[in-house]
């Protein structure tokens, strides 16, 4: 038996078998999975499409078509990240389309239908539907920007039979989500908030009665408040309203029946949590699969795991599988409430091996179906970089996290007495988290001889509400340690070369990325910040009502602690810069304004630093476009080999690096 040759090369120079075009037009994003008798339905973001959103339907028989024709968008922009953007009635599909955010209906037929409007045009946007079981209409909630000043947030009544731009049954808080309806119509729960808390530091849990007229009446808060995060209630098919809580410190579980507030597990997980920072609407960690048991999702340090639960006797098991559950699962709720149970749960889960797919997963089996891969990339397994969940001391005493990758390529052994340069990733959000599961994005850098630290930072979810809270004034500065921490971290293991020290990110992640830069010079030897925020004052004057007040807890009430904004803002401190930065930015971005980018590459450029600066047409908060994942990625090792001094494997075009 022969083996194929094996060959020591420099890191960072290996040849890989993920190039840029197989990350990009092999990952299609999947999400909000919903069922409807025997038929199911997903999302598929296709970057082939210029990032669409395209909803599909998959048939009994294995057959699956797209639910809406071209042209069409499901995407919601209510809070800007949207979700929750379309329901499924017994056929009927109600989605929000992304270009003039109505609310259309179209028929699930084999042949797809033309949509019908009924929300008429406007300036409301639309998400996180419920369907009335007793009353021909859905409840939802709409941002309204026809007014001057902030958009008004409210849950409103939409008939089925069009025309209305929603009659309002619940306003008065800043902020709403997901309202749902008791099986039999009677009752309507929902979540509420106030500035300037995000939904992950306090939100308030609603409940109503509803008349035959569709009236609300009797509503009153049951649960949460200005520091108890409530996520996804929902009611089971014993007339309970479950729903989760950080009230005792983590996200656990809970029931109340009208009266009583219970802990559903007995004994939970030590360390473990069952909810996810709302950032976008109609995200689940549990569903019922009877009329006692669940299936729920919940992480512990860093990765994810699925639990077979007794709602009634507390009792539970966590289900051998590799699987790690993301942000959906779904059932059909009329059929467990009518039939008594059933055995499949549809979710998208991924492994460290295995990409994103929307799966049915079978309860009692742990066996699972793939109905929709992310992506048709066969590797092999010798190409693939396991991610090891690691702790290290960082600054006052505390305990940070992060995921670490370490370089792996079947055709290259490793060279002897050199490191491998490391590339420290800080998330966005900030308030999420590292994911363990497959990142070709990821596999795309540990395959051509880099290391990856994927930071959970001090703020960042999944670790418990003081872990979380622990970013409360501190953005900027606790973030900034901890990214830096994990890099020495893993230079006193032996693990990373401290002459290559990179650090990257997006969004929040990439104002990370800057603020070490500036804050922390001399450590990290290259950045790349995609949309990243380099003047917090700018960003505090002008993002959307979402996050309008989102900086209050991260930094302080703005204007009142404009010195600290000054003070936090890497923009005022390009003179501390001290090495080589590319920047990447979409001029739609509604979220960071393109110009925050576009001033840290002239101030850079003006100092003389090697950078780049890479702007994209049609682009907004987050790249969607195949060309655009293409361009940035190769541009960014393009980057590195040029500031490093060495050759990647790659045919790569180009980059203008200024001061090179």
């Amino acid at each position: 038996m022969t083996t194929s040759a094996r060959h020591v090369l420099p890191y960072g120079t290996w040849p890989s078998p993920i190039s840029a075009e197989r990350v990009a037009s092999q990952s299609v994003r999947l999400g909000a999975v919903a069922v409807d008798g025997d038929d199911i339905y997903w999302i598929e973001g296709r970057p082939q499409e210029g990032g669409r959103n395209v909803l599909v339907r998959r048939r009994n028989d294995g057959s699956t078509a797209d639910a809406v024709p071209e042209g069409f968008n499901v995407r919601s922009r209510v809070h800007e990240y949207g979700g929750g953007a379309y329901a499924i009635d017994r056929g009927c599909v109600y989605f929000s389309n992304f270009t003039d955010q109505r609310i259309y209906r179209v028929a699930a037929n084999d042949d797809v239908g033309t949509p019908v409007p009924l929300t008429p045009e406007g300036r409301s946007f639309y998400a996180d539907y419920a369907i009335d079981p007793r009353r021909n209409r859905l409840i939802c909630v709409r941002e309204d920007h026809t007014g001057p000043g902030e958009a008004l947030n409210a849950l409103v009544s939409i008939p089925l039979s069009g025309g209305s731009a929603g009659a309002v049954v619940a306003a008065g808080h800043d902020f709403y989500s997901t309202p749902r309806f008791s099986h039999d119509g009677s009752r309507l729960s929902w979540l509420a908030w106030r500035h300037p808390n995000m939904p992950w530091d306090g939100t308030e849990l609603w409940l109503a009665d509803v008349a035959s007229d569709g009236a609300l009446s009797n509503a009153r808060r049951i649960a949460g408040g200005e520091d108890e995060s409530i996520y996804q209630p929902g009611w089971g098919p014993d007339g309970c309203l479950y729903f989760v809580s950080d009230r005792e410190g983590w996200w656990r579980l809970y029931r109340s029946d009208r009266s009583t507030f219970t802990a559903v597990l007995k004994n939970p997980p030590v360390a473990a949590e069952f909810g996810r920072p709302q950032w976008i609407f109609g995200t689940a960690t549990w569903v019922f699969v009877s009329s006692s048991r669940m299936l729920a999702a919940y992480t512990h340090r860093g990765r994810w795991f699925l639990a077979d639960v007794d709602a009634h006797s507390g009792d539970w098991r966590t289900i051998e599988t590799e699987l790690e559950p993301h942000d959906w699962m779904a059932v059909d709720d009329r059929q467990v409430h009518l039939n008594g149970e059933t055995s499949k749960v549809v979710l998208v889960a991924a492994s460290s091996t295995r990409a994103d797919a929307v799966l049915r997963f079978d309860v009692r089996s742990g066996r699972a179906e793939v109905l929709r891969a992310s992506s048709s990339v066969e590797l092999n397994r010798a190409d693939v970089s396991v991610p090891t969940a690691i702790d290290f001391a960082t600054a006052g005493g505390d305990t940070a996290h992060a995921l670490y990758y370490a370089p792996a390529n079947a055709g290259v052994d490793v060279p002897s007495g050199e490191r491998p340069p490391l590339i420290a990733i800080s998330h966005g959000g900030p308030t999420a988290a590292a994911n363990a599961t497959l990142d070709l994005k990821i596999q795309f850098w540990t395959s051509r001889g880099f290391a990856v630290v994927d930071v959970n930072y001090r703020g960042s979810s999944g670790f418990g509400r003081e872990y979380r809270n622990a970013l409360r004034g501190q953005w900027g500065i606790a973030d900034v340690e901890d990214v830096a921490h994990a890099a020495r971290h893993l230079v006193r293991s032996g693990l990373a070369d401290e002459s290559r020290l990179i650090i990257r990110g997006g969004s929040a992640g990439g104002y990370t990325t800057l603020a070490a830069l500036v804050f922390q010079p001399g450590l990290f030897t290259a950045g790349a910040s995609y949309y990243g925020i380099s003047d917090v004052e700018v960003l505090a004057r002008d993002t959307h009502k979402f996050e309008a007040r989102y900086l209050d807890r991260l930094i302080g009430p703005y204007p009142e602690a404009r010195d600290e904004y000054h003070a936090r803002s890497p923009i005022h401190f390009v003179d501390r810069l001290a090495c080589p930065v590319i920047l990447f930015q979409g001029l739609e971005d509604r979220v960071v304004p393109p110009n925050q980018s576009a001033m840290m590459a002239g101030a850079a450029r003006a100092k003389g630093l090697p950078v780049a600066y890479l702007a994209f047409e049609g682009e907004q908060h987050g790249f969607r476009k195949a060309d655009t994942i293409i361009r940035s990625l190769e541009a960014e090792l393009y980057f590195y080999g040029a500031v490093f001094g060495f050759t990647p494997a790659d045919t790569l075009p180009p980059v203008q690096i200024d001061n090179l």
